[in-house]
């Protein structure tokens, strides 16, 4: 039943990504091209085994005149299959220049995907990037940290929670509630930014996130990052841009230092930059445009920082820089009861599909046998018809919705904070139920019993359909 539904789930993802690829940015470099190295750098291309033994191919950014003993830092990116190097050259290349050598890596595509995913071999690929760092001329073996972003904002603490050879740990716009919570909260915060509200972003998206979890279709949903920062004891730097829509940047930092200072670890340093988004990149709206350059002052805070540490004066936890905006606070996303979990989901869809669809194919076949040439009665030609349309649509839609994260703010055009898609599909749902009602008179009158049981089962489809469209917020405001 799990594959039938990541079936399902792939059909339906497959009717969204036009729509999301229209949204999207345009593409980076393609993993393993050369990338441009400034001409005050130098660049060192390097292999190394990852997780798995899996071959991983890097640069190692260093400065042109590089003092010898100087320390190094591995960038982790986001979430993302297979994304290249270059996308994460601007920071790398802002982090040489302040004087480290900053090793970047294609990230793996093998073993990792939008449904399947491990943070533990993403864990072990950054370690066999540190040590790959750690063998390079000139660098100091005990000066190398990690650095992640978003995803990497839960892999580069694993990483270092499994390994001395770890001398620092810097985070930006990492997160520490469970994966599926935080991504549910991003679309909806997204979703409130395009001024949608309602039943859309408070039932069914949230949902729709519990079912796909629950269908295995999300990767590490529920993973726990609180008792891997409680073990990390290395010192951490954590940067936020006060724009994240991403990650709720109000809620994440008291966690971070909870789970920090419960292992005993009080050399953290949280800072937030203002005018900037989820990745400390300037934005002009809020953050959902990112910009090319970096937040002012977010590359002297890191170069200035990881000195101070490795020179054995590792800060005592502070906060600084303006208050994050967090417009709604996150909301537990607990494992599905039964009745709602995936396969029960599924076949409800299915058992929904087939009654609606039972009425007009059995006409059909009568017709095309020369058995009836009778006009079908007007309300079961309705709910035949509107039912499955409201049915496939929603999960369509929603599917679309996923796939562009919300955080682009594409629902498509808002009227009365719904997006007028969803209002159709809502029209829809308030009809089949109406034709439901007055399929019940046809029932009644029906001249024979084959008549009966056809719109019987119709009509089980649509008693079906009352709580199911409920549930999914259909019939909500």
């Amino acid at each position: 039943m799990r594959r039938i539904a990541l079936a399902l789930g792939l059909v339906l993802t497959l009717m969204a990504a036009p729509a999301a690829a229209a949204s999207a940015a345009p593409p980076s470099p393609a993993a393993g091209e050369a990338v441009a190295v400034p001409a005050d750098l130098t660049g060192r291309e390097v292999s190394f085994p990852g997780g798995g033994r899996l071959t991983l191919h890097g640069t190692v950014l260093s400065p042109l005149k590089a003092a010898p003993g100087r320390p190094g830092m591995v960038l982790v990116h986001g979430a993302g299959t297979g994304t290249p190097r270059a996308k994460l050259m601007g920071e790398a290349v802002e982090f040489a220049r302040r004087g480290m050598s900053v090793l970047v890596y294609d990230k793996r595509s093998e073993g990792y995907s939008t449904f399947h995913r491990s943070y533990s071999a993403l864990a072990d690929d950054a370690l066999g990037a540190v040590a790959a760092l750690r063998s390079q001329p000139g660098v100091d073996p005990a000066k190398v940290g990690v650095w992640g972003l978003s995803e990497g904002g839960w892999v580069a603490p694993l990483a270092a929670s499994r390994s001395r050879d770890v001398a620092f740990v810097v985070v930006v716009g990492a997160n520490a509630l469970a994966p599926l919570r935080q991504q549910t909260w991003a679309v909806a915060a997204g979703l409130r930014k395009a001024r949608v509200a309602g039943s859309l972003v408070d039932r069914a998206e949230p949902n729709l996130y519990r079912v796909i979890a629950d269908g295995g279709m999300f990767p590490e949903p529920w993973y726990d990052p609180e008792p891997t920062l409680s073990a990390v004891r290395q010192p951490v730097l954590a940067i936020w841009g006060v724009h994240d829509l991403l990650t709720p940047p109000k809620e994440t930092p008291p966690i971070f230092a909870r789970a920090l200072e419960k292992g005993g670890n009080r050399h953290y340093t949280f800072r937030f930059f203002p005018g900037a988004d989820h990745a400390a990149h300037l934005t002009p709206d809020g953050g959902v445009t990112r910009l090319p350059a970096l937040a002012p002052g977010y590359a002297d805070l890191v170069g200035t920082w990881v000195r101070e540490v490795v020179s054995g004066r590792p800060p005592l936890s502070s906060t600084s820089g303006p208050a994050p905006e967090q417009a709604t606070p996150t909301v537990p996303v607990d494992r599905p009861a039964p009745w709602e979990s995936a396969p029960v989901q599924l076949a409800v869809m299915l058992l929904l599909i087939a009654a609606f669809a039972a009425y007009p194919v059995t006409a059909l076949v009568r017709r095309l046998r020369g058995r009836s040439r009778r006009a079908l009665p007007g309300a079961p030609r309705v709910l035949s018809a509107a039912g499955p349309v409201a049915v496939l649509g929603s999960f369509a839609f929603l599917f679309y919705l996923l796939m562009t994260g919300g955080k682009l703010a594409a629902p498509g055009p808002v009227l009365l904070g719904r997006p007028v898609v969803w209002l159709a599909l809502q029209a829809l749902a308030l009809t089949t139920v109406a034709a439901s009602v007055r399929t019940v008179r046809a029932w009644r009158r029906a001249g024979t019993r084959g008549e009966r049981v056809r719109l019987g089962l119709l009509l089980a489809g649509g008693a079906v359909f009352l709580p199911w469209s409920l549930y999914w917020g259909l019939l909500l405001p």
